[in-house]
């Protein structure tokens, strides 16, 4: 069977994928948006597409059911609860992972019919505030650029967006064209992250003062003159009460520094570089966003940009690059709960008129419902009565996680629908709905550019598992709904949301994609990617020609049809740190993991470079807290606790600290970035302030530390301290705790599998604290445990190795090292993996610099492949070369 041409699910670039049925994955050559690049992650789409671990039959109360047992129970407890405490007592909580055809088939089954706004998306976590940005500035939620703008900029200028490791694809297009046009590169982030760098300039500002950085750079094009006046007489309003707020509260180049925590000379740098060049970008992700100030940090950008005109030409204007991959599909449809449907809004009646007539809807609701931090309040305070969710996992995810558990175990009526068994969400279901993953489900998704491609299924449903538009339709049947949802495909679903998008349009709204409403199934399923707007024009003879640009042409979709400058004021962020928590907690992503780790954390080589939960420590903080690299930290907030590893680099500002957000119950024992994480949010967008939440630290003594290496996957209790990470043909727990080590090897050894055919191998140094068993099945590799004093563990690399290999039978060697606990002589090591794509490892890299002279990171990747890929390991791989120079140089 040919190749299948489908799109990535993870980040918002929407990379086109060609796909096998086999599982073999590669990138889609001719997909405008990577052009055959794939990330880490993308590259192992391959290896995520087992069945161990899946959720492949509906369950009720943990017992397998029927999926008309589990439907039923769906549709009358929602109908329930309506009936007894009306429609705003339920709520849906959906997912950037959703197709669109599923995102708009529950939007209108809650907004249109059951008659609540209570449906709201995780996009709120990530994309809320520019949505609120881009509404207050253009009259619509558009971003109004194109990947191309990347390419085209002479200066480009990331704020709060580790591009490097988070939009990688994105990154490497800057850098290939930086080649050709010596574009300058200017970082804005409390961090030196990876994306600084290839930067020419890294502004590290303190935390939260984005706003009085860019109302500083508004003011200093004002009193430079550096203004488009006559783009902005024609094209904008509001601008001088904008430039009043920025100079007021940024009055010069010295304040902001000040304020900002800058060099003088770095502010100045950046502001005449930005003045001086037509063609900037700005490119801005999750630092802005997630913040109680990010639709004012959101507007702040945009004014600099209206106030210069340069906006829709290219290689120049805002460019908001999303984090999931259809956050953007779920707001075309009204997946938020303060929007309606196909960008049109609650506060305007025609719009709700609109609606109502094409749906066909006389209960449609006539306000916002709660957005997603309001939403799991009224659940823990028990107004919502039934809540569904879909493809998230909010006890991970959600600030003030702790307390969110708590609502859900209280609620009358828990729905999750998922590809999952296991997640810390599932455990508090009352119904699981098995749906269909990637690689199965069909539908479209609309990445950071509004470019709009198709998501093809290339392998069959596995067990009971379904597409979620069939299982909203066919609660929605259920529920007495069947005339308005006959859907009995995704395409049908997509016709009917491209009319919407149509119906009584004539300009007024940016998002109109009529020209694909008429789609035959044939078409539809050949429908090549395509940026929105695709109005349908007489004059084009049917053709289906996208936008690459918008307000080229100076018109908005406002009333008076100019862009709108927005006031704007510094304000700190919520919560201060204070002398029982003097630190600022930033949380972010890593690498090679995504989200809450339910598909990459299989991945042995996505999980192989950043192996346990690590907070990330400046060596000065380290200093005052008494805190070593490698040591276990208790984190405190007001909200929650959280255990890691301390990692100490300079890269860290100090008086701040970094923790990944990924980790959850299922891989460490109490490492939830959303249990640390404050709720406030922004007022305007009803984002939360997941990057500046005070904390405390606290240094946990370890008398122990040990590996487990299982074939088994399980979740240890009784033990202070363990992580767990996917391994080749195994999973290694790294264990730990307080207590002296003779009581880890008991804590260690009821771990163990009961078996008494095992053949068991065993050495013990009580004296020293010393412990290694190993059980074996047929002659084989059952499972390992070693337990030691801290810092006397071996390399456990070469047992997994073992593990690993097709004949896992050991030999006289292999003994005699599991007694010492030294690898067998000649055992080569791949040690850490630097490069997720090729799989290379810290000792391989090392071993090739000192069999070879002069070698760099470009030999490096002629040699090895490191690097060569989606070049996310290349600041690494810098690093790397760097250090092994050093003892030269000195």
């Amino acid at each position: 069977m040919a190749e299948i041409r489908t799109t990535c699910p993870y980040c918002g670039v929407g990379c086109g994928v060609a796909a096998a049925p086999e599982g073999r994955v590669t990138g889609d050559p001719i997909h405008p948006a990577n052009f055959g690049r794939l990330c880490s992650k993308g590259g192992a789409l391959g290896e995520t597409l087992g069945l161990d671990g899946r959720l492949l039959d509906p369950m009720i109360g943990g017992r397998a059911a029927s999926w008309d047992e589990a439907l039923d129970r769906v549709a009358s407890g929602f109908a329930e609860a309506i009936e007894k405490h009306g429609p705003d007592s339920v709520a849906f909580y959906v997912s950037g992972q959703l197709l669109t055809e599923d995102y708009y088939v529950a939007n209108k089954l809650m907004k249109g019919f059951i008659g609540s706004g209570n449906i709201d998306t995780n996009s709120r976590l990530c994309m809320a505030s520019s949505v609120a940005g881009h509404r207050r500035a253009f009259g619509g939620d558009v971003v109004p650029g194109c990947y191309e703008d990347w390419e085209q900029a002479d200066l480009a200028i990331y704020v709060g967006s580790n591009a490097a490791w988070c939009h990688p694809i994105l990154h490497r297009r800057l850098l290939a064209a930086r080649e050709k046009r010596g574009t300058r590169i200017v970082v804005i982030d409390p961090r030196r992250t990876a994306t600084c760098d290839e930067a020419d300039l890294h502004l590290a500002i303190a935390p939260g003062t984005d706003v009085l950085l860019f109302n500083g750079l508004l003011a200093h094009l004002v009193r430079t003159g550096a203004l488009d006046r006559g783009w902005i007489a024609a094209h904008a309003s509001g601008f001088e009460d904008a430039a009043l707020a920025a100079a007021d509260d940024a009055p010069d180049i010295a304040a902001v520094a000040a304020g900002c925590r800058l060099p003088e000379e770095a502010v100045r740098r950046f502001y005449a570089w930005f003045a001086n060049t037509p063609a900037t970008l700005t490119i801005y992700s999750q630092g802005v966003n997630q913040s109680t100030q990010g639709t004012d940090k959101v507007n702040a950008i945009i004014n600099c940009h209206l106030a210069t005109g340069r906006i829709g030409r290219p290689g120049a204007g805002p460019f908001s690059v999303t984090g999931q991959p259809n956050a953007m599909g779920g707001r075309e449809v009204g997946g938020l709960a303060n929007q309606l449907a196909a960008h049109m809004a609650f506060e305007d009646a025609a719009s709700r008129d609109r609606v109502r007539r094409f749906w066909q809807a006389p209960r449609l609701a006539e306000r916002p419902g709660l957005k997603a931090v309001e939403l799991f309040d009224a659940v823990a305070a028990g107004r919502i009565k039934a809540l569904w969710i879909m493809a998230t996992n909010p006890a991970v995810s959600v600030p003030d996680a702790e307390r969110l558990r708590r609502g859900l175990a209280r609620c009358d009526l828990v729905v999750v629908s998922d590809v999952t068994a296991e997640t810390d969400t599932v455990r508090l279901a009352d119904v699981l709905l098995p749906a269909a993953g990637w690689g199965e489900k069909d539908g479209t998704v609309t990445n950071s550019e509004r470019r709009i491609s198709r998501q093809r299924g290339f392998r069959p449903l596995p067990g009971q598992a379904r597409p979620d538009w069939w299982i909203v339709t066919q609660v929605a049947r259920r529920m007495g709904f069947a005339d308005a949802f006959p859907y009995e495909d995704p395409a049908a679903i997509f016709r009917e949301h491209a009319a919407l998008s149509a119906f009584e349009n004539s300009g007024e709204r940016a998002f109109d994609i009529g020209a694909l409403a008429g789609l035959d199934q044939e078409a539809y399923d050949a429908l090549e990617p395509v940026q929105w707007p695709v109005p349908a024009i007489p004059s084009t003879g049917g053709r289906r020609l996208g936008t690459a640009r918008l307000f080229a042409d100076g018109r908005f979709p406002t009333p008076d049809g100019r862009a709108r400058f927005v006031p704007v004021r510094h304000r700190p962020p919520a919560h201060r740190p204070d002398r029982d928590r003097p630190m600022l907690l930033n949380t972010g992503r890593l690498r090679d993991q995504w989200h809450t780790m339910t598909r990459t954390g299989a991945v042995p080589r996505l999980a192989a470079n950043s192996p346990e939960p690590a907070v990330e420590l400046h060596p000065d903080d380290a200093r005052r807290h008494g805190l070593a690299e490698g040591d276990l930290a208790r984190l405190r907030s007001g909200w929650g606790r959280a255990l890691a590893r301390v990692r100490i680099t300079p890269d860290q500002a100090s008086g701040q600290a970094f923790l990944a957000m990924h980790w959850n119950d299922r891989f460490t024992a109490d490492c939830v970035a959303g249990k640390l994480a404050n709720p406030a949010v922004d007022p305007f967008s009803g984002q939360p302030e997941l990057k500046h939440t005070p904390i405390a630290l606290d240094r946990i003594p370890l008398g122990w530390e040990g590996f487990l290496v299982s074939r088994r996957r399980m979740r240890p209790t009784g033990l202070v301290y363990w992580t767990r990470r996917a391994a080749a043909g195994c999973q290694i727990y790294a264990l730990g705790g307080p207590e002296p080590p003779a009581d880890g090897i008991i804590l260690g050894r009821s771990l163990l599998a009961p078996g008494k055919d095992r053949q068991v191998i065993e050495f013990a140094d009580p004296k020293r604290g010393l412990f290694r068993l190993a059980t074996l099945e047929a002659g084989g590799l059952a499972e390992c445990l070693f337990v030691a004093p801290p810092g006397r563990l071996p390399d456990p690399e070469w047992l997994l190795a073992r593990f690993a290999a097709e004949t896992p039978q050991l030999d006289d060697s292999d003994r005699r090292a599991l007694l010492s606990g030294r690898a067998p002589a000649g055992a080569p090591a791949e040690g850490r993996i630097v490069c997720a794509c090729l799989g290379v490892g810290i000792e391989r890299i090392l071993r090739t610099m000192r069999e070879g002279q002069g070698i760099g990171v470009k030999e490096l990747g002629a040699l090895l492949g490191a690097g060569t890929n989606c070049g996310s390991c290349v600041p690494e791989l810098k690093e790397i070369v760097a250090h092994a120079a050093l003892p030269a140089a000195g």
